[in-house]
């Protein structure tokens, strides 16, 4: 496909149009076979569970009937042309960055130039050096990825990560920072989609510890469990790496590592699974100490100096700040205060955090001891601090930020005068100081109070009747945080309203906000964002006949379940590489088992009880009148399995009742998302919008 869909012959195309005016296309079938599971007593029928072969002949033929029935239903759609030409020219920004970092007095990060495939890995003197490419992935078309990248303590070397097709499974590079030469070494199965990749350099910048999957027998794939950290020595063949830490430490470990400045000291955060609490280790030489378990609700670290500064959640609930020493001795650094606390970074004789509270974020500075300084002077609203780049004992920080109309600003703090001032800043492709930003309340089914953030142009006001995307997560500990709109907002140019919820689930409010929507609590995610559905109406900014729905991955899954639990309630929905067949998740794809954490197990009866009352699949009615439904998904997704989105779209298929489409979409040589190159994004965004604008009536322009 190119930026919506390939182009269609023309007497196809005129056959489409006709066909999309006048009578409703059917989709192409999908025959049912006899299937089923049985758990805790009960029998679970699971009549597409064929669909979940992609190997099979007949499976492959569904798909591409399934796709060539999106594409004429999509081309049929008169917005598509138009939609696709507007998202195409405000995707086309001035350059933009992202993701710094500095090491040694150098500042790494990823730069690209729209329409450019893939963005550039730089580095340049910080403040003022001279940028230059390092990396650059563009003559392999878009389908190579970085997925991440490492300096060592001084600068001089760097080691980052890539992966094809959308896959995520990550290989490690070395490259000599100030040469620009690559060293011979590549390291496979460095972790990627189901665990995290990361390293942590040694002090003498001689090698570096890193995630990896256990190597596959010759010929086979790598299996993507049982990840641990292995020791490599630059140079030295990949196959001598041996495990340093996490050998039989958990089937679904995930690592994040921490270096001291100098990389003195190490400090390992271990996961199992996703979405759960840390256990926190110190290296000291070649052994391993536990400092924090999994009761300290460890959630993030950062060492200031030499000292480990970890946020616990531990009867605090909006988040406390401990340091732990050279010795492992832990102390309470910073007690809970206001605001739920998200990240720390070291600056000048202290350190800096972040925090939100709902949707609103700002950043503190303290000094060594824990005594507050100053707020640093950021907007007070619809802004979130993305990251902090600094290191220990410079009094200069740079702080990333960026809002709903505000694209991504790169600003120097000053740690002794206070002082913000911009050194970065994308050129946006129009005006976005028309758009107004406002706020309501959902209340959930148990009283919780629910944030909505609504943006619209200048002039737009409720009439009840204003086409409307509500979008929201609801998982993993991962905020719905103002965020720079970019293309979308060509919705709101043509009178359109876009809607974000701070759903349970997440960890705007701290780890309780996040906890509420976990296990089995999951259903209360669900009921928040219909609180949020239904605040738009009570506010009269939409009705049920103009209100589309929109998530992606864990967000697909509130859409699954929002659009079985009310589907009167929604007139479109649109969801992205979701999960919608809980059941099967955890049992029948590898990176189920990472999610047992967030979502709870079905082997326990009370979990598999709850499940079974969510998962969208086994909830989907005959001779119901579904909503018009898009689905999408990736051949090569390593997070969610495509087949999630095969079962449940042959389910409300056949079970709808109304004439509006359910389809789907699969991208043969794309994964969850992470990694797409820039024509996969804004394709991905005009067919959203063509989509919705077709089914919630947005005028034209």
């Amino acid at each position: 496909m190119s930026v919506l869909l390939r182009c269609l012959p023309a007497l196809t195309l005129l056959a489409s149009l006709a066909a999309y005016a006048g009578e409703s296309v059917k989709p192409p079938a999908s025959p049912t076979r006899p299937d089923a599971s049985s758990l805790h007593g009960i029998t679970v029928n699971d009549p597409y569970r064929w669909l979940e072969n992609s190997q099979d002949p007949a499976v492959q033929a569904w798909i591409k009937a399934q796709n060539d029935h999106t594409e004429a239903v999509l081309a049929a759609m008169p917005d598509g042309k138009a939609m696709t030409e507007r998202v195409r020219q405000l995707a086309i920004t001035s350059t933009t960055r992202s993701s710094p970092l500095l090491a040694g007095g150098t500042l790494f990060y990823m730069q690209e130039t729209p329409p450019q495939p893939q963005p550039q890995l730089m580095a340049q003197a910080w403040p003022d050096g001279k940028a230059r490419v390092l990396v650059d992935l563009n003559a392999s078309g878009g389908n190579t990825a970085i997925t991440g990248y490492w300096p060592s303590p001084s600068g001089r070397y760097l080691a980052y990560g890539t992966a094809e097709g959308g896959s995520e499974l990550t290989t490690l590079h070395v490259l000599d920072v100030s040469s620009g030469k690559s060293l011979d070494d590549a390291l496979p199965y460095a972790g990627g989609g189901t665990t995290p990749q990361d390293v942590a350099w040694d002090a003498d910048e001689r090698g570096f510890v890193y995630v990896r999957f256990p190597p596959p027998a010759a010929g086979a794939e790598v299996k993507q469990f049982d990840a641990a950290l292995v020791h490599h020595a630059l140079g030295k063949a990949a196959a001598g790496d041996e495990v340093v830490f996490g050998h039989d430490y958990s089937k679904v470990a995930e690592y994040r590592l921490r270096t001291s400045p100098g990389a003195k000291q190490l400090a390992v955060l271990a996961n199992i699974g996703d979405g759960g609490p840390a256990e926190v280790y110190l290296r000291a030489g070649s052994q391993w100490k536990k400092v924090l378990g999994y009761e300290a609700n460890v959630r993030n670290a950062a060492w200031v100096g030499q000292r480990l500064l970890v946020t616990s959640f531990a009867d605090a609930p909006r988040g406390k700040l401990l340091a732990i020493d050279a010795q492992g001795k832990v102390s309470t650094l910073l007690p809970q205060r206001e605001g739920a606390l998200q990240d720390v970074a070291p600056i000048a004789n202290g350190f800096l955090v972040t925090r939100s509270w709902g949707p609103d974020w700002w950043a503190e500075q303290y000094d060594w001891q824990g005594n507050f300084v100053r707020r640093l002077p950021l907007p007070q609203h619809d802004i979130t601090v993305a990251g902090i780049a600094a290191e220990q004992g410079r009094n200069h920080a740079l702080v990333t930020y960026g809002g709903w109309t505000l694209p991504a600003r790169w600003a120097d703090y000053d740690a002794n005068s206070g002082n913000l001032h911009t050194v970065f800043e994308v050129k946006p492709a129009a005006d976005y100081g028309k758009v107004e930003v406002r706020r309501i309340d959902g209340v959930s089914k148990d009283g919780t109070k629910i944030p909505v953030t609504l943006l619209a142009m200048r002039g737009v006001v409720p009439n009840g009747q204003r086409p409307t995307i509500l979008y929201s997560y609801g998982g993993y500990d991962i905020p719905i945080t103002p965020h720079f709109i970019g293309p979308e907002l060509a919705w709101l140019e043509r009178g359109g309203v876009l809607a974000f919820a701070n759903i349970r689930g997440g960890n705007e409010y701290g780890q309780d906000w996040h906890a509420q929507g976990q296990m089995l609590h999951k259903q209360n995610v669900f009921d928040d964002f219909h609180a949020a559905a239904l605040a738009l109406f009570k506010a009269h900014w939409s009705d049920r006949a103009h209100l589309g729905i929109l998530g992606a991955s864990n967000g697909g899954l509130l859409m699954g379940a929002s659009l079985v639990q009310h589907p009167q309630d929604y007139r479109a929905v649109v969801a992205m590489v979701g999960i919608y067949d809980v059941i099967r998740h955890e049992t029948n794809f590898t990176n189920g088992a990472y999610n047992v954490s967030e979502f709870g197990t079905v082997s326990d009866p009370a979990q598999f009880k709850a499940t079974l009352a969510y998962s969208p699949l086994q909830n989907v009615q005959p001779h119901t009148a579904y909503p018009a439904v898009l689905m999408t998904t990736g051949a090569n997704d390593p997070r969610v399995a495509p087949w999630q989105s095969r079962k449940f779209t042959a389910a409300l298929q056949d079970a709808t009742a109304s004439d509006q489409p359910i389809l789907l979409l699969t991208r043969m040589n794309a994964g969850h998302g992470i990694g797409a190159p820039f024509s996969q994004r804004v394709g991905d965004t005009a067919i959203m919008l063509t989509f919705f604008a077709q089914e919630l009536g947005l005028p034209a322009r």
